[in-house]
């Protein structure tokens, strides 16, 4: 049982092979946002601030721990594949469905517009979504195995010169007592993902991150 309070919380450190998770260490994160929990996991750019995106109270958490009100927080959804996207975006031009499927998975967020399921999240009028499904397999195998798309959000680093933190186990000293788990997935880049904005079914770089756009 995992708990919301910081005093009651087991944490953990959980060291997953990158290329060949584990299903029983796959299935141990997932009990564990399925519990409400909060895990830091990686992605193909930086770490990330996770939870299942259907749990309210683990979402709320996010925001209180990066310190930003949840009406105005730009988090990402961390899909599978592209079959979640009707599930809270609007529909699809062909250009933008055929430039996703090309350049995903991969270091991209696609800004999307929002269909009414993203409102009721984020207890909010947003009118967009990011939308990521990055190529890591580690990050692939919780959400396939979840069953949902996680809620996400950058780790970033206290220090001045460098924004993200690469190496997940000054990450888990950091956080060990306010997430319910860290997965050691190996040093996660420095550079964060592309941006692209098709919220107006027009293609716009906002963001040039580790990814380069394919047309």
């Amino acid at each position: 049982m995992f708990f919301s309070s910081e005093s009651q919380r087991t944490e953990m450190l959980i060291r997953i092979h990158p290329e060949n998770p584990s299903e029983r260490q796959i299935n141990q994160v997932v009990d564990i946002l399925k519990n409400g929990g909060v895990i830091i996991y990686p992605t193909d750019t930086v770490y990330g601030l996770g939870c299942d995106i259907n749990n309210s109270k683990a979402v709320e958490r996010i925001a209180r721990l990066k310190e930003i009100k949840l009406e105005k927080a730009n988090f990402s959804f961390i899909c599978h594949d592209l079959s979640h996207l009707s599930d809270f975006t609007k529909p699809l031009n062909n250009d933008v469905f055929k430039l996703m499927k090309r350049n995903l998975p991969g270091p991209f967020t696609f800004i999307l517009e929002a269909n009414n399921n993203v409102p009721k999240l984020f207890k909010s009028k947003k009118k967009t979504v990011g939308i990521r499904i990055p190529d890591n397999n580690i990050a692939l195998e919780i959400v396939k195995a979840l069953g949902n798309p996680i809620m996400s959000t950058s780790i970033h680093d206290t220090d001045d010169i460098i924004e993200y933190t690469t190496d997940p186990e000054l990450i888990h000293e950091r956080y060990e007592n306010l997430v319910d788990a860290v997965i050691d997935g190996g040093f996660g880049n420095n550079t964060a993902s592309t941006v692209v904005d098709c919220s107006d079914n027009e293609i716009t770089i906002i963001r040039q991150g580790i990814g380069d756009l394919e047309y």
